[in-house]
């Protein structure tokens, strides 16, 4: 197999003298949808910004296609090919639709490059481009959830990062989004980490998955598999598995 594109080797995070992540390995091929699971303060969230170089490790290693990048700052990883669309949405309520999708792109200067991104984003999410001139503020939920997952398509990732993007949605949004991250996947050849509570979904999009607890993965493997184990099914989806 194929050296991974993304690599956390013995990653390790603290808060004041609290250690978050006691030892993360990771490994995420190129193409992948790979999912991190657990329960609120299991590290998922802290690994994902020591990836992105939001948060600053205290150990370990991070690499990226095959070259340590944990000492690049977030902008250059951005410039990298890592992209995040952070929990919460953090889009930029007083600005535009379209100012927000600019933002996207700072690191880029191919303006036809830049263009094309931003057609495509129209054709993922057609409701961006009716509201290209609107405030981001004023949008819905959802809709701020789709501006955030563009907005960081702009910088044309190879890894896009993704915070609980089905965080206060209704379901049937959450499935259409869901679709659009299997399109963005295949059709882009997009890699994929998702943190995400709604587990049933994740692992039904995701290739493979991580469960972490308490900063330490316990568990890792296919994600058909996991949706099969036994204590994935009693800690995470409600028991037995469904459909």
């Amino acid at each position: 197999m194929a050296a991974p594109l993304l690599e956390t080797r013995g990653l390790r995070v603290k808060y004041g003298n609290v250690e978050a992540l006691h030892g993360i390995d990771l490994a995420v091929h190129a193409g992948e949808i790979v999912t991190l699971l657990g329960a609120n303060g299991a590290g998922k969230s802290t690994t994902l910004r020591a990836i992105s170089g939001l948060l600053r490790p205290s150990g370990g290693e991070i690499y990226f296609d095959g070259r340590p990048a944990d000492g690049t700052p977030a902008h250059e990883r951005v410039r990298l090919g890592i992209a995040q669309a952070p929990e919460g949405r953090r889009i930029f309520g007083t600005l535009t639709v379209q100012e927000n999708l600019d933002l996207g792109a700072f690191t880029r200067t191919d303006r036809d490059g830049i263009a094309a991104s931003q057609a495509w984003i129209h054709r993922l999410f057609p409701v961006l481009e009716a509201r290209r001139a609107q405030l981001a503020g004023t949008l819905s939920g959802g809709e701020q959830q789709m501006l955030a997952i563009g907005r960081a398509l702009m910088a044309k990732p190879r890894v896009l990062l993704l915070d609980e993007p089905s965080l206060g949605l209704a379901p049937l949004l959450v499935k259409s989004i869901f679709r659009t991250l299997r399109t963005i996947n295949e059709e882009a050849g997009v890699t994929v980490v998702l943190v995400e509570q709604n587990a049933r979904a994740a692992l039904k999009l995701a290739h493979r998955a991580y469960v972490m607890e308490v900063g330490r993965i316990v568990l890792e493997g296919p994600a058909a598999e996991l949706a099969s184990d036994p204590k994935v099914q009693a800690a995470y989806l409600g028991g037995k598995a469904r459909g």
